[in-house]
């Protein structure tokens, strides 16, 4: 307990950047409108959701992917959503079920969408480009606002990190607006000796630290993470899980609304209907 206490005390010493905001109570039977704490215009409003673990054996897969899609369009319906981004391991060692979880699952929700691979999709570059119509790598250029999204992983599910290459020419081609926010499923660092299945990617943590426009890391991949972590000086979010066999209690979701003077608001929502979870503000 004491290792993971001086953890979370090194974790958030870092990041003066954010204002933690008191939790919020969002949702009751159904999910209703709300507002955001933090007052004024959103120009930008997306969800995160990852780990669906479609297809793995012993899991309600079905029912979970199916309950995820309802609660985000119940959301869309209530609270408008301009978009929303599925963050890796969509399915779980069955690549040949990514275009079931794509035909059946993502085209009913009621807002545009967009994948990242995870290391349990298992997806060469040529497989993804048929299913979703882009790369594995690529960009969402939303006027001052530009996301950039990365494969961290390889068709033998082998955590590989981002392309460095492709993040420095997506980072200079963006390097003129106001935010950028980076979306990978496996962050590329190892907080915790314990924690086997993250490494340290020492070039992209330079290259997230190097431009001052990025403003945070959004990724997926530990289900039991939902809150932030540090990436040197750049804050690093979770999103829970959508399937799987282990993780949060809850299955859940992460919010991200951008404000017209460009401050950004992000938190997790729990999908089981209980009061939305570490509400921060950048």
């Amino acid at each position: 307990m004491s290792t993971r206490r001086k953890f979370i005390e090194k974790t958030f010493a870092g990041l003066t950047v954010l204002n933690f905001l008191p939790a919020i109570d969002l949702h009751s039977q159904p999910i209703k409108k709300y507002e955001s704490p933090v007052k004024g215009k959103t120009k930008l409003r997306f969800a995160l959701a990852s780990d669906a673990h479609y297809g793995e054996e012993g899991t309600d897969y079905k029912n979970d992917l199916g309950n995820m899609i309802n609660w985000l369009n119940e959301d869309h319906q209530n609270n408008k959503m301009d978009f929303v981004i599925a963050n890796g391991d969509l399915v779980h060692d069955r690549p040949d079920l990514l275009s079931e979880v794509d035909s059946d699952y993502l085209k009913k929700l009621n807002m545009p969408y967009y994948a990242v691979p995870g290391n349990h999709d298992h997806v060469t570059t040529e497989d993804w480009r048929r299913i979703f119509g882009y790369e594995d790598n690529f960009t969402i250029d939303r006027g001052d606002i530009g996301l950039v999204l990365g494969n961290t992983t390889n068709v033998k599910g082998n955590i590989t990190g981002p392309d460095n290459t492709f993040l420095e020419k997506a980072f200079d081609n963006f390097s003129a607006k106001k935010t950028v926010l980076v979306v990978l499923h496996i962050p590329p660092v190892r907080w915790l000796e314990t924690e086997r299945y993250f490494f340290d990617f020492p070039k992209t943590i330079e290259l997230l630290n190097a431009y001052p426009n990025i403003k945070a890391v959004f990724c997926g991949h530990d289900h039991s993470l939902d809150g932030v972590r540090p990436i040197n000086k750049i804050p690093c979010f979770f999103d829970s899980h959508i399937g799987g066999s282990w993780g949060t209690a809850y299955k859940g979701y992460r919010v991200v609304e951008i404000q017209e003077d460009n401050s950004i608001h992000t938190y997790q929502v729990n999908a089981s209907k209980n009061p939305l979870l570490n509400s921060n503000r950048l």
